[in-house]
């Protein structure tokens, strides 16, 4: 009798469509801004605040791309000017812009609760750089991705600065205007903003989800060209 070739169980079929997410942190743990994309067609969907990055991880159904605005892979010892990644988009972002840019705390300083050394910003994003790098390993990184809004509101932009601060009147109505003519259904987003968000990081989240797109679509540009990783072997890039 002839034995019949073992056969993996299958898990279900693929889903119709692919799920694509622009996630921020926030203070009640993260923000993600997600759409189904089918096709060309992407729908998005309610915002929610999820507690833990792992959480973001485990969704299910799992996300496609994800795109994360903290940084993903981190230099030991720390570099001046931050990792090459972070000097680049300074020089596309230009003086204004560009300052958005923090340098990212070095894998060790990370272990350093009262992060000594670092800048106002790095310091109060620790603990979710810390979680973030704690929870991606290189392996994720087909699915988790570093942007910066600014960069991808740059490319939104057809590659020019944005000229306000996205904390003003002017850079709210700016960003909003960009993210409406290219994110069908933004209104959605916009009209169920989760409670204690408030809109400039909600906009920076549906950047994120643009990027995503790109991601998903590969018509992403990287900083830089050439792959730079870390000592765990994670990639220090970013995308937009």
């Amino acid at each position: 009798m002839r034995s019949t070739p073992f056969q993996p169980l299958k898990r279900g079929a693929p889903l119709p469509y692919k799920l694509l997410a622009g996630v921020e942190a926030c203070r009640a743990g993260w923000l993600v801004v997600s759409a189904k994309l089918q096709g060309v067609s992407m729908l998005p969907q309610a915002p929610e605040v999820l507690a833990s990055f792992a959480d973001v991880l485990d969704c299910r159904p799992g996300f496609t791309v994800l795109a994360v605005h903290l940084p993903v892979g981190l230099p030991d010892p720390a570099v001046p000017g931050g990792r090459s990644c972070d000097r680049l988009a300074r020089g596309l972002l230009g003086a204004h812009r560009g300052a958005a840019v923090f340098s990212p705390p070095s894998r060790s300083a990370v272990e350093d609760p009262e992060g000594k050394g670092l800048s106002a910003v790095a310091r109060a994003l620790l603990p979710k750089i810390a979680e973030l790098n704690r929870d991606v390993a290189s392996y994720h990184q087909r699915t988790v991705y570093e942007f910066h809004p600014e960069l991808s509101f740059y490319q939104l932009n057809e590659d020019r600065p944005l000229r306000h601060r996205k904390r003003t009147v002017a850079g709210i109505e700016e960003r909003t205007a960009l993210l409406s003519e290219r994110v069908k259904g933004m209104e959605r987003i916009l009209e169920r903003r989760p409670p204690a968000v408030d809109l400039a990081r909600l906009l920076d989240a549906c950047a994120g989800l643009w990027t995503a797109r790109r991601i998903a679509a590969r018509s992403v540009s990287r900083l830089p060209e050439s792959p730079e990783w870390d000592e765990q072997g994670v990639r220090m890039e970013l995308v937009r």
